[in-house]
């Protein structure tokens, strides 16, 4: 007869040696969290993101997205890279802030390799098994998961919390057919700490765990396709893709870990980020530089999009005019913003100094303030 006690140790060595910092296992029952579910989409605070309306019943039946699934297998890795550089690259508000999970390769891939490998090692174990790895690749509620197998507890910023790892990590899933013994839930640690709600730039934390999207900075330069609307752009800063600043504040994370997985370290690419450098990539440096990276399906214009609202909201430099003028022109989308970064640069110069620029230039404050060809 299987010891599933025994196996359930062996398969947490077999995880921490394959490089997860952190392994537990959980039930499937994840029906309590069917009304918050519900009740987040019905107040529309999913956005754009209709994939989140579709499949609500797999998210909460596990087994229907696997069938016999009956117990998980939640996993988590540490990617804080050691330069993050926070202070300095937010500071900086002539360099792009890039949120430090996506500064080196995507995660999906290779943590859902890593998972087939320990589905493997237990195959090898037992007689039969069913397995399949999840990395935020499906209708899978990873955090609820994740919590439900003892690895934290999730935060008011909807983020899973560790008390000795922060939340600097991803999460991964491994939905078996074995009736595993399951772990226990840790305690909710936040307490009255309230420092991700009120430092959020766009008031996206709108009470414990619940996010409307709509605001958040990572959704808006990230998952939205569309024209950042007006109100956001000047809390949007520098940030061209995501956004840490909950985390940045939250005491847990004093005591979290740099990573030591080499993927996840900053790659060459962003050794300069400057604002000018970064919006004269052509679509294809973009492809070539974010080649293997999350960032890459975005798209080369909405990261152009991000980029020109970072130069909106940068001091004043008439490289940045130049820059903008340089962009204007290929898109009606484009353009939207790239009006918008214009005027916000130009309001910062006192009328005497847009005289006496316009007296040294005229040209180009003839191409900035009516949008004429370079050639005009």
């Amino acid at each position: 007869m299987m010891d599933f006690n025994k196996l359930a140790s062996d398969i947490k060595v077999w995880a921490r040696e394959l490089g997860f910092q952190k392994v537990g296992i959980s039930d499937i029952n994840l029906e309590e969290q069917e009304s918050a579910l519900k009740n987040w989409l019905d107040a529309g605070y999913h956005g754009d993101m209709a994939w989140m309306a579709t499949h609500q019943d797999l998210r909460i039946h596990p087994d229907k997205l696997h069938p016999n699934t009956c117990r998980i297998i939640s996993v988590r890795m540490d990617y804080l890279p050691e330069d993050a550089a926070f202070a300095s690259n937010l500071e900086n508000k002539h360099s792009g802030y890039i949120s430090r999970y996506a500064l080196g390769r995507d995660y999906h891939k290779l943590i859902r390799n890593l998972l087939k490998k320990l589905g493997q090692k237990i195959e090898q174990e037992v007689t039969e098994l069913g397995f399949r790895p999840f990395v935020d690749s499906a209708p899978v509620l990873e955090r609820p998961i994740a919590q439900k197998a003892g690895l934290g507890w999730i935060g008011k910023h909807s983020l899973l919390l560790d008390q000795d790892a922060g939340s600097w990590f991803f999460l991964g899933e491994l939905f078996i057919d074995l009736p595993l013994p399951v772990d226990e839930p840790v305690d909710n640690q936040c307490g009255k700490c309230s420092a991700c709600v009120t430092s959020c730039p766009t008031n996206a934390i709108l009470d414990n765990g619940v996010i409307d999207a709509r605001r958040c900075i990572s959704y808006l330069t990230i998952e939205y396709k569309g024209v950042i609307p007006e109100e956001y752009r000047d809390a949007i800063g520098n940030r061209i893709y995501g956004c840490d600043d909950c985390q940045l504040v939250c005491p847990w994370n004093r005591f979290a870990a740099l990573s030591q997985q080499g993927d996840f370290q900053r790659r060459d690419a962003f050794d300069d980020t400057d604002l000018c450098r970064l919006l004269e990539w052509d679509e294809t440096t973009f492809l070539k530089n974010m080649e293997g990276s999350a960032i890459r399906r975005i798209g080369h214009e909405q990261w152009q999009r991000n980029i020109i609202i970072a130069i909106g909201n940068a001091p004043f430099s008439q490289h940045y005019l130049e820059a903008l003028e340089y962009v204007s022109g290929r898109t009606e989308f484009l353009d939207q913003h790239i009006e918008w970064a214009k005027q916000k640069l130009l309001k910062q110069l006192p009328e005497s100094v847009t005289t006496n620029l316009h007296n040294k230039n005229q040209r180009l404050i003839r191409i900035v303030k009516k949008g004429l060809p370079r050639d005009a």
